[in-house]
């Protein structure tokens, strides 16, 4: 069944309620394969989805930035930012970021607001190093890479979460139906 849409201040924009799906968790833990196939179901169910990545937003708009904590705060900010303003659209956001200090969720869920929903991907630093088909953490165990979360830069795990996923004991398939079950009762089509 197609998307029913409805006209707001002169746009066309989903009749389905916004939210922002913030998965975070490290390098290697599953953020993006979780994201692009949690956007698959949503479209095959008949709701408009989009993902934002860290990584594809650090080649463009975030392109300035590096990888200290001011500038990963920053980066943080931006993204939330357009998040917001997607998800006032009634798009489903589903973004992919590391996140790796509690100070910046809190960022994003105070930019966000009340339809900001946290997922950790919580996976072993050991698994995600397997997992690595950049190199990066080997660059960084190398010290060819600088402040690189698990290695040379804090990771703190999730203390307001609204889901935890772990990658390593579940299937992306399963983690993926997992958090589609979570999120569905609040994206339903408005009324």
């Amino acid at each position: 069944m197609p998307l029913q849409t409805t006209s707001k201040n002169g746009f066309v924009t989903p009749s389905q309620k916004g939210i922002v799906v913030w998965l975070f968790g490290l390098s290697g833990s599953g953020k993006t394969t979780i994201s692009t196939l949690l956007k698959e179901k949503l479209e095959e169910g008949g709701f408009f989805a989009i993902t934002l990545d860290g990584d594809v937003l650090r080649e463009g708009i975030n392109k300035d930035l590096g990888f200290s904590e001011a500038d990963r705060a920053e980066n943080i900010r931006r993204a939330a930012e357009i998040a917001k303003i997607m998800m006032m659209s009634n798009i489903i956001t589903i973004c992919s970021f590391i996140t790796p200090l509690e100070q910046y969720r809190a960022l994003a869920a105070q930019i966000i607001g009340e339809q900001y929903f946290e997922v950790f991907l919580d996976c072993p630093l050991a698994i995600c190093k397997e997992r690595d088909v950049k190199g990066l953490y080997k660059d960084a165990d190398q010290n060819l890479i600088s402040n690189f979360t698990g290695v040379s830069a804090r990771f703190e795990p999730a203390l307001n979460a609204n889901l935890i996923i772990r990658t390593n004991t579940e299937s992306p398939i399963q983690s993926r139906d997992k958090l589609f079950l979570e999120i569905i009762s609040k994206i339903n089509t408005r009324s």
